[in-house]
Formats: structure tokens, C-alpha cells, sequence
């Protein structure tokens, strides 16, 4: 199934030592995402979670899905490249992406 062209994707990435991913990942699904979701932002259409194993680290990255760069905006503020990380995050990571990149979404096909 094609989506549409030109959406917005927010991608950030953090880093946990072994022992903190698994804590991290399930602040991530009980806390920050569904409080993420709570803020109803106007456009915002998801997110998605990737992990993986680097050696001494465990690196996270997300990609968040939005309409369009206001709704962006909209979540992240003005200043909206800083990244998102509330203070519970911040304990277990031991280092983070301090600013989120923003792609436009040429394509995007599932099946």
C-alpha cells in the first residue's frame, strides 16, 4: 500500500549501557510514548522503535510520524530540532542525540 507524499519524519537516537536498555525500552512503551500520544497533536501519526546491540552500548532510535512541519512544530515547539527527552529518559541513557533530524517522506510502501 503506497502512503501519502509528503509527510514528515522525526528521527532521534539514544544510547543505554546493556544493563538499562531493557528499563529504557519499557519507560519508552509504558511512559514517554503514550504521554506522547496523550498530547494530541494535530497531525501527529505515530511512532516506531528500533534497538539495537553495540558492543558496550545498546542504541535506540525512533522515528516519530507527522503530517506536515507545523505539526512538528506543533509537538517540538519553535525551536523544534531539540530533541525531545524528559527527565526519566535522561537517567538511563548514557548519551543522546541532542538535536532530532527531519526527513520529507518520498515514498513509503508497505505490504
Amino acid at each position: 500500500m503506497t502512503q501519502k507524499v509528503g509527510s514528515v519524519a522525526r528521527v532521534w537516537r539514544g544510547w543505554t549501557t546493556p544493563a538499562n536498555a531493557d528499563v529504557y525500552e519499557t519507560l519508552l512503551r509504558s511512559e514517554i510514548f503514550p504521554g506522547i500520544a496523550a498530547k494530541g497533536v494535530k497531525g501527529y501519526r505515530g511512532i516506531q522503535l528500533f534497538r539495537r546491540p553495540l558492543g558496550a552500548e545498546v542504541e535506540f532510535m525512533t522515528v516519530m510520524w507527522f503530517d506536515s512541519l507545523a505539526d512538528v512544530k506543533a509537538f517540538a515547539g519553535d525551536d523544534y530540532e531539540t530533541a525531545y527527552v524528559p527527565q526519566k529518559a535522561r537517567a538511563v541513557l548514557a548519551r543522546f542525540d541532542a538535536k532530532s533530524a527531519h526527513y520529507d517522506i518520498r515514498e513509503r510502501l508497505d505490504y
